[in-house]
């Protein structure tokens, strides 16, 4: 009988261990499962947290890799399928986002490799412009998938073609994880250094 209840009370305990393990993240009311499947592959919430501007809240990122990574350089070289998922926390011009993003990779990328990408900026800054705005609660995502490339959806629709060069989504990750990120406290976050 009292082997029996260890063994129940080890179950029990493995059972717990298991549903902490797999827990969404919740930040700001917005919540990141821990894993998700992204076109066939398995991928992990690395981390997550919220972009301020000033005492202002703008939005929620969360980022999805294959396998943990702590350094930037670890993400970058994360190889397989990656996710870069953001919820906006307020209203904001899509077209004003745009450019924040385009002036956040020139800030953290040498000229040279910037001047290569100017192209599929000026793109993704026109699929922001379309968009018009973006309002509390609407999410969009950028995905990296192997064989395919960069796919932007907003509100969960894809926009135009995918961006085939694999630089291109590293440039847009360093917009958060590079060294002039947008905002310093989400890049630890994203890094899964939590608060």
């Amino acid at each position: 009988m009292k082997l029996l209840r260890s063994l129940v009370l080890g179950l029990g305990a493995l059972v717990l261990a298991a549903g902490a393990i797999a827990q969404p993240v919740t930040v700001s009311g917005v919540k990141y499962d821990d894993a998700m499947d992204l076109k066939g592959s398995k991928l992990q919430l690395n981390g997550a947290g919220i972009r301020y501007r000033g005492p202002f809240k703008v939005y929620t990122a969360g980022m999805y890799l294959s396998k943990k990574a702590g350094t930037p350089e670890e993400a970058f070289a994360a190889t397989g399928a990656k996710r870069i998922s953001i919820t906006m926390l307020r209203e904001i011009d899509s077209g004003e986002l745009g450019k924040l993003f385009t002036r956040g990779v020139e800030d953290n990328m040498e000229k040279a490799a910037f001047s290569k990408l100017i192209p599929g900026l000026m793109r993704m800054s026109q699929i922001f412009t379309d968009t018009k705005k973006l309002n509390p609660g609407d999410t969009f995502t950028i995905d990296w998938i192997p064989g395919t490339g960069t796919v932007i959806s907003v509100r969960g629709v894809q926009q135009g073609e995918p961006f085939k060069e694999a630089e291109f989504y590293t440039a847009l990750m360093r917009i958060w994880l590079g060294p002039s990120p947008a905002d310093w406290k989400l890049k630890e976050n994203l890094l899964g250094k939590q608060a």
